[in-house]
């Protein structure tokens, strides 16, 4: 089994992803140790979300970190553990709100598509949305 990040890599739906972890230097936290849960967009996600608003999060490092922090929470959470909360917190500080039962868990409006992928340091979902926080949404449209 390998980290988060490793296994991930080996996806090519998630290649935007992969690209957007190392640009924003988070590729390191889901290499080490630790339990964390990942939500990893597809690439198909990347592509219907608004080209303007991307180019300014990606042109923004600490816009871009948090874009990536918002798709990552402290602990290992199966779908199954997700479905019995109604909102966690994430890495930005942010919280996404979490609907549906077990086999149809959405994180603010995002489906997780392919759930519960187990890796030594924690466990990642593949979401069929970029997941925006509030603040950066904000800043963007400024």
């Amino acid at each position: 089994m390998k980290s988060i990040f490793e296994t991930a890599r080996e996806d090519a739906r998630l290649s935007t992803s992969i690209a957007m972890l190392q640009a924003g230097g988070m590729m390191g936290k889901l290499l080490k140790e630790g339990e964390y849960t990942a939500l990893f967009p597809t690439n198909e996600a990347y592509s219907s979300f608004p080209g303007e608003v991307m180019d300014a999060i990606t042109a923004d490092r600490d816009r871009l970190a948090g874009l990536i922090q918002y798709h990552v929470i402290q602990g290992k959470l199966t779908t199954q553990e997700l479905a019995r909360m109604e909102a966690i917190k994430t890495l930005q500080g942010d919280h996404l709100d979490i609907t549906g039962p077990p086999a149809a868990v959405r994180m603010n409006d995002a489906a997780i598509i392919q759930p519960d992928i187990e890796c030594t340091n924690g466990i990642y979902h593949v979401i069929d949305r970029v997941l925006v926080p509030r603040a950066v949404e904000a800043r963007v449209k400024r």
